[in-house]
């Protein structure tokens, strides 16, 4: 037994230490190792950090953890004898009462680097938690793999990643990214459903600003290569970002209190305070009637929601789809929804991929799906086309085609062509459909379907303006007036706007008990 831990041997002349004795020597060995070393603390602190066992009382109740192989540490046979817990804290712990697992990377100790031990040790959280039916929590803060281990140290990265994908769709996957995650360690907060990150001290990366430079001489700073700002506005992987570990780590809190410990679970519900009856007079002032007319459509989330209070997923990223989780009735949803004011709302490349994967999260975990549209299509443009709009789409629409959950369409305003049927249209699924008195739902709107159809018509016309307005009134009459879908049985209901949370409330209730289908097939074969 190495010296830290070592417990001194009797003298020869006197009997050896007694069980206190030994207990006594168990308390300062169990204090040494999870105070760690004084100056590895200042040195975090120095960097606005918070330490692995800091970020684990903030995350879970107090006095709830239960730390797992705190003394365990490399062997003698692999060189020296590693520092107690090899630089990674794991164990359970819960959260508002609800078990959680979790581990959390210890930079003080070898940099959180990963090796053999420190992966180990990893695996073993994450099979308990399978295990268990329990969320689990990753807090990333590594220099990457352990070099001096070799190919030990990228075996145990390989055995995260295969843990991640069993884990996938039957526990709830939160990483949340506090420092550095490089090289291969930035595929397993890509595998897990939720990514968190801090600004300024958070850097996700496979390949760092010093390799880039050497093999295509570009200079980039961390920040500017796989900081907190890019993975949320351009890349897309970091769900959520935060200013402070503090406030991430609280919205690590609620974002579980929203989800269900694993696939077989329902999603918690409880008593808001906030009516179930409740009318919503305020959205016909929100939403103008005029389609070309934007509004900020986080604003019709907030009135329908719960006291308004709803967690926006990817909000920095494709801004022209909204994908919350928020409760209604005190039932958590999954909420979909167009963006009038980014571009106007159109499906694109970004927005269908966004979409796509949270309608899967939705579906792996029970949560119901409520989508408002006002669509007035897919993106156009030769950009879009050869980057793989039709590809990128149809993951959405598969996504919503493969969804098993209740399924609640509201149209607010226009929806047209493709992009209506994708956005969780009767006619791929969706359970129950209602239409606001404003809704357009059409091929094409008028003016581009009248400039089609007539076109010989007004380049022949004497006075094309007037026949273009008589056209596009008749069009409009005809084809795209509010009552058109619901009389085919498209749409269910056309509903007052101050109606729509009581609506999609008692929609809730009559489809609480729906189930998932038999499907005889392993799993499909979405284009991904």
């Amino acid at each position: 037994m190495s010296e830290q831990f070592s417990v001194p041997a009797p003298d020869a002349g006197r009997p050896g230490p007694t069980t206190r004795d030994r207990v006594r020597r168990l308390h300062e060995i169990r204090t040494r190792a999870i105070n760690g070393d004084e100056l590895a603390t200042e040195r975090q602190h120095a960097k606005g950090k918070l330490t692995a066992r800091q970020r684990l009382e903030q995350l879970l109740d107090g006095g709830s953890f239960t730390e797992f192989d705190l003394f365990r540490r490399r062997a003698n046979g692999a060189g020296p004898a590693g520092p107690a817990t090899d630089g990674v804290v794991a164990g359970a712990g819960t959260v508002h009462g609800r078990r959680v697992f979790a581990y959390a990377q210890d930079f003080r100790v070898l940099g959180g680097s990963l090796g053999e031990v420190h992966a180990a040790k990893i695996h073993k959280v994450m099979d308990l938690a399978l295990a268990a039916g329990a969320p689990l929590v990753a807090l990333n803060d590594s220099g990457g793999a352990r070099i001096q281990e070799g190919v030990t140290a990228l075996a145990g990265y390989g055995g995260i990643f295969r843990r991640n994908v069993r884990a996938s769709g039957v526990i709830p996957q939160i990483s949340v990214v506090l420092g550095p995650c490089a090289g291969g360690a930035a595929y397993s907060p890509a595998l897990t459903d939720f990514t968190f990150m801090v600004r300024d001290t958070a850097h996700m990366f496979v390949t760092g600003p010093d390799v880039i430079r050497t093999v295509t001489g570009e200079s980039v700073s961390h920040e500017e290569l796989g900081g907190a700002r890019v993975h949320a506005s351009t890349s897309g992987v970091a769900t959520f970002v935060h200013d402070d570990e503090a406030a991430c780590l609280q919205d690590v809190r609620y974002l579980i209190s929203l989800l269900p410990a694993n696939s077989h679970d329902l999603p918690p519900s409880c008593e808001t305070g906030d009516p179930p009856d409740r009318r919503c007079p305020r959205l016909a002032d929100i939403v103008p009637a005029n389609p070309k007319i934007p509004y900020d459509m986080r604003d019709v989330v907030a009135e329908i929601a719960d006291h308004g209070e709803f967690m926006e997923v990817h909000e920095h990223w494709a801004g022209n789809l909204v994908c919350a989780l928020t409760r209604i009735g005190g039932r958590t949803v999954g909420l979909l929804a167009n963006q009038p004011l980014v571009r106007a709302g159109v499906l694109d490349i970004d927005a269908s991929q966004k979409g796509a994967r949270f309608v899967q999260m939705c579906d792996a975990f029970s949560i119901p799906l409520v989508t408002l549209v006002d669509v007035p299509g897919f993106l156009p443009g030769v950009d879009q086309e050869h980057h793989g709009i039709i590809r990128h789409g149809a993951k959405l629409l598969y996504a919503y085609c493969d969804a098993t959950v209740p399924r609640i369409q509201v149209i607010l305003r226009k929806a047209y062509g493709g992009a209506y049927i994708v956005m969780d249209s009767r006619s791929i699924g969706a359970d129950l459909s209602y239409a606001w008195p404003t809704n357009e739902i059409a091929v094409m709107g008028a003016e581009a379907a009248v400039g089609v159809i007539h076109r010989k018509e007004l380049a022949a016309a004497d006075d094309p303006d007037r026949l273009r307005s008589q056209l596009i009134a008749g069009y409009t009459e005809e084809l795209i007036h509010p009552y058109y879908a619901p009389e085919r049985g498209l749409v269910d209901d056309v509903i007052d706007p101050a109606d729509t949370r009581i609506t999609i409330t008692r929609a809730l209730d009559l489809l609480s008990e729906k189930r998932p289908e038999t499907r005889p097939r392993k799993h499909g074969n979405p284009p991904f």
